[in-house]
């Protein structure tokens, strides 16, 4: 009795850490990223791939040194870290992958680094299809609307947004064509998913300086941490953007640190209590020329000059940027990603330990 309880109990033992080590085998084996990455008019299935100024380094990590050259595109989240000046140009070639802007992800993107990027397009300069986060770099976004109708214009179009690390952005949107409105910051709540919290910009200790006939800031609300509206004097979120002391969606919107010294002549910015006590040393005031076109180290953050539109609400909620990187045609072997390393080991663990009692349980 006992010796066929044993037998028994064994067999359920090697069962068990076979089927775990199927689970195993069988579970995701790497990290998210990038599937593809369309740069200078080719698209790359995976990485370990490098050019002039670039290298994507790993599914979610580009390198930008210098670079200067046709837009970039990406299907999937990316970290992209910035040294040195670049630039990112709409590509005008009628086959193109991208169109429409300097830089198109579809997922989330992070700038980093200690370096700057200008992007420039037609309809936008960055396009990001959930979460923009620009993390201490300097960013300049461009949109001249050129050839676009009924649609929105931004420097920057995304669902969410936040500045942070002492981050420099400075977003134009413009255009004449009918039906357009142009902002500088556009957030939209496509592609986060149901429940996510879109439309909403944040930023910590950093410099944001955002215009566009239709609004400088649309979006459903947001958040200053140790930072402050210096235009519109008095400003505020509301429920179409950035809004102005009378209640009206401000063309112009500037937000700099709390202890920054204020342009020459501006003394009325609105002080915001942030959501956290530590306060961030004092940052140098921007360059006190208005933003040019071109690429620059230091993007200008002085306020433009009063304006007489008082357009009171944000029409738009959505954006037809259809856009999106071809599925790449070539297929190639996938390259380890953070995190196989461990799923290796544990599996190659459980492999020997299924494999020590199904030698044991045959014994038996």
């Amino acid at each position: 009795m006992f010796a066929a309880e044993s037998y028994t109990s064994r067999h359920y033992i090697a069962i068990i850490a076979m089927a775990c080590l199927c689970v195993l085998l069988g579970g995701p084996s790497c990290a998210a990223g990038a599937e593809s990455l369309i740069i200078a008019g080719a698209t790359y299935c995976e990485p370990g791939a490098s050019g002039p100024g670039w290298a994507w380094t790993d599914a979610d990590h580009l390198e930008l040194n210098g670079y200067a050259g046709e837009a970039i595109g990406a299907d999937g989240d990316l970290v992209l870290t910035l040294a040195g000046q670049n630039s990112v140009t709409e590509s005008h070639a009628p086959d193109a992958d991208i169109t429409l802007c300097g830089m198109e992800v579809w997922g989330s993107l992070t700038l980093r680094g200690t370096g700057t990027l200008t992007a420039t397009g037609s309809q936008c300069g960055i396009h990001v299809s959930q979460a923009l986060v620009v993390d201490g770099c300097t960013v300049d976004a461009r949109a001249d609307g050129a050839d676009i109708s009924d649609e929105a214009v931004a420097g920057v179009i995304a669902g969410d947004m936040a500045v942070r690390g002492g981050g420099r952005v400075v977003a134009a949107g413009a255009g004449s064509g009918a039906g357009v409105s142009a902002y500088g910051v556009y957030l939209q709540d496509a592609g986060l998913g149901d429940g996510a919290a879109g439309r909403r910009l944040s930023v910590d200790a950093s410099w944001l300086d955002a215009t566009g006939a239709d609004g400088g800031v649309a979006c459903l609300g947001g958040s200053l941490v140790s930072a402050r509206f210096v235009t519109p004097a008095g400003g505020a979120f509301g429920a179409g953007g950035v809004m102005d002391a009378a209640g009206a969606v401000a063309p112009h919107v500037v937000i700099e640190p709390e202890g920054a010294t204020a342009p020459a002549g501006e003394t009325d910015g609105r002080d915001v209590s942030g959501d956290s006590a530590d306060k961030s040393p004092a940052h140098a005031n921007p360059a006190a020329e208005e933003p040019t076109t071109g690429p620059t180290a230091n993007p200008a953050l002085k306020p433009a000059a009063a304006t007489t539109k008082t357009t009171t609400t944000a029409t738009k909620t959505t954006v037809a940027k259809t856009t999106k990187p071809k599925t790449a045609t070539t297929t190639t072997a996938t390259l380890p990603k953070t995190g196989d390393s461990n799923w290796i080991t544990a599996s190659v663990t459980l492999f020997l330990l299924g494999t020590v009692l199904l030698a044991a349980a045959c014994r038996c």
